[in-house]
């Protein structure tokens, strides 16, 4: 279990409700599906690892709480943007900027799919640059599959906060080294040929323009040994609404900074020349 209880309103009502009807016990998850622990429960809450937890007042879906002073408040922070570390059927939760979700759970755990997406740069023995590490699932799959270190960047210091809490992120480790930057500048102090393979997950094109620019790809370019591998995730934004082709503007950018590019699922899979 994590160092805090983390909730959600359907493990609280679970507990809430063997609670009412007599239960003296009840095996849960206080850590997002990540491990299971057993709970004293009565009429006042329940007590886990010693402490004694009061019942949440009205709890709301799409929401994960925390321990605060005497009660419990959404892990969520708000600076320029309402950063919100939110729940999913899988258990690995995502998070959202200004109600925009950063990671997909419709169809699939984020897990999951960062598993996919890791795969495809075979990380095993290899340098990772991760360029935008939001909760850090893409860092974590590398480390399970091998990679020899992963060094990561992330710009928002609420999102770094999340991971902080999130049960689910790694912590830096020999590993990984997670740095609180913008990589769009960072990137420029970084040696030549310094990395095996590249994951770059940056915020949609309308935030972050700056992520998907030739410039950008050029730095890419340069830091990434010949033949490595780099997945760009892109999704398909404004498909519907412009018929804007985003990913068919990364690849043919990617081409120019010297890449050889497809299309791989929603984002373009490339390998430097």
């Amino acid at each position: 279990m994590s160092a805090t209880p983390l909730l959600t309103r359907e493990v609280h009502d679970v507990l809430q409700a063997a609670a009412r009807i007599g239960n003296a016990t009840l095996e849960c998850s206080l850590d997002l599906s990540r491990s299971m622990t057993t709970v004293a429960l009565d009429a006042a809450g329940f007590t886990a690892d010693g402490r004694h937890h009061p019942w949440i007042d009205q709890p709301r879906e799409r929401t994960i709480y925390q321990r605060e002073g005497e009660g419990w408040a959404p892990v969520q922070r708000y600076s320029t943007a309402l950063i919100k570390l939110v729940p999913t059927d899988w258990g690995p939760p995502t998070f959202e900027i200004d109600g925009i979700k950063m990671l997909p759970t419709a169809q699939v755990s984020p897990w999951a799919d960062a598993q996919r997406k890791v795969a495809l740069i075979a990380p095993r023995g290899k340098t990772i640059l991760d360029c935008c590490g939001g909760l850090g699932y893409f860092a974590a799959c590398c480390i399970a599959e091998g990679a020899a270190r992963v060094q990561s960047y992330e710009k928002n210091p609420d999102v770094i906060w999340l991971r902080g809490l999130n049960p689910w992120s790694p912590q830096a480790d020999g590993v990984l080294t997670l740095e609180h930057a913008d990589i769009s500048t960072a990137i420029t102090a970084l040696p030549d040929a310094a990395f095996d393979a590249v994951l770059h997950d940056p915020p949609r094109f309308g935030i972050a323009g700056e992520l998907y620019s030739r410039q950008f790809y050029d730095q890419l370019a340069r830091v990434l040994r010949r033949r490595g591998r780099l997945f760009h995730y892109t999704g398909t934004p404004n498909k519907l609404t412009s018929g804007r082709d985003v990913p068919g503007e990364v690849l043919r950018r990617l081409q120019r900074a010297g890449f050889t590019a497809r299309r791989e699922g929603d984002g373009v899979l490339a390998v430097k020349n």
